[in-house]
């Protein structure tokens, strides 16, 4: 990948030909960004757990003059993650932007009914594949390069019945707060996105019946990221936290 000249190309967007990395990009917030980014001239690695859904991403995203690449990955795997990101280096040769987003919910359960299958899945998915797609990524970084980690409100605000859910959030939160001090000695951002309620598919796994005409819409939650991640390398938008106007639903 040729990058030296497009890096310091003399475009107004300081997006343009920058290598961003979206786990779970094949529909709701995580395609959205996909989709901002590449707009913006970002060139893209895209991940899904399945190929089929990671090409059909990409395929929808080929419409901007950008390079896509898509690579399936299940997050919660460490040897998955080490190959997409060989992928990445043999492809692009590093990595400008990482956006950990892949994520798992579960069905409305309470505590007492709730399996350790169910549990697992979960932490491992949201904690767990944050922390091994993070550090898979970090070899590939240098200073000015921003990582987003996709959190959630209920990290903040929970409600009852989704139990796993908000645990692996909460400890997403944390983990991004720790990554960040020790990250701000080699110039790399972190930021944390807090959104609230977003109208995605999440929805169908535990409240299809929630209230879709009042949560945002995935690309209101873009525009905010994109707005930070264009902001120079010397300064940070620590946490985006953006929620409905009508509040919590």
């Amino acid at each position: 990948m040729p990058e030296t000249a497009e890096r310091h190309s003399s475009s107004a967007d300081p997006l343009k030909a920058r290598i961003a990395v979206i786990t779970g990009a094949n529909r709701g917030i995580g395609f959205a960004l996909a989709n901002a980014l590449a707009a913006a001239g970002c060139h893209l690695a895209i991940t899904s757990r399945t190929a089929a859904n990671a090409e059909s991403a990409a395929e929808k995203l080929s419409v901007h003059a950008t390079r896509i690449l898509p690579l399936q990955c299940d997050v919660r795997e460490e040897l998955a993650v080490a190959r997409i990101f060989e992928a990445v280096k043999a492809d692009f040769g590093h990595i400008d932007i990482l956006i950990n987003n892949a994520g798992h919910s579960h069905a409305a359960l309470p505590i007492e009914r709730l399996s350790i299958d169910v549990w697992q899945q979960t932490l491992a998915t949201n904690l767990t594949g944050t922390f091994l797609c993070t550090r898979a990524a970090l070899p590939l970084m240098r200073k000015g390069s921003t990582i987003v980690n996709n959190i959630s409100i209920v990290a903040y605000q929970t409600f009852p019945n989704s139990a796993a859910y908000i645990a692996s959030k909460a400890g997403v939160l944390a983990f991004t707060n720790a990554l960040r001090e020790e990250l701000r000695g080699r110039g790399i951002r972190v930021m944390s996105l807090v959104a609230g309620a977003t109208d995605t598919d999440i929805w169908q796994q535990f409240w299809p019946e929630a209230p879709r005409e009042k949560m945002m819409s995935p690309s209101d939650v873009t525009s905010v990221v994109v707005a930070a991640l264009r902001m120079p390398p010397e300064a940070s938008v620590e946490e985006i936290k953006i929620l409905p106007t009508v509040g919590k639903l």
